[in-house]
């Protein structure tokens, strides 16, 4: 069951980085492995149910999330359909002085395949770090290069990989 929990702090406002999560139909756009994402439909203002295809390699997999917006602090993403057992995922984020955010997500799932969990366990933790920090170059291609660089927690403080 790979689990990831890492916080950091980024130059951008917590409305800015929520509507950069937020927009997950322009995940393909700028987030390594993301093949395709389209939103199926609207629950309710708040609520969406999205489709995802993933792809690294010779591995492709669809699944399906509801992603329940509170905006500008927190993003909860549950696991619908697909290959997992279970997904969980959860974005917030904290203001930081006048423009800076505390990024805080976490990732836990597992495949129902167990050769998947093995293939996706060997490089998740590199995965979801490059793919943070996707999100931070999308911040500075959207919104303008920060002006004071991207602080990393002590390991301590963000959590580490469990």
């Amino acid at each position: 069951m790979p689990t990831h929990a890492e916080k950091r702090i980024v130059p951008y406002t917590t409305e800015q980085m929520f509507d950069l999560v937020a927009e997950a139909e322009r995940y393909p756009e700028f987030l390594p492995w993301v093949r395709g994402a389209r939103i199926r439909r609207w629950e309710s203002d708040q609520v969406f149910i999205i489709d995802m295809a993933v792809g690294f390699k010779m591995f492709r997999e669809h699944f399906t999330t509801r992603d329940t917006l509170k905006r500008p602090h927190r993003i909860d993403v549950e696991y619908f359909s697909g290959p997992f057992h279970h997904l969980t995922n959860r974005w917030t984020f904290e203001p930081v002085g006048d423009r800076q955010c505390l990024l805080d997500f976490y990732i836990d799932f597992s495949f129902r395949s167990f050769f998947l969990e093995r293939m996706v366990g060997v490089l998740f933790h590199d995965a979801v770090r490059v793919m943070v920090s996707a999100f931070e170059r999308r911040a500075a291609t959207i919104y303008g290069p920060a002006a004071k660089p991207v602080e990393m927690l002590p390991k301590q403080a963000r959590g580490g990989a469990v």
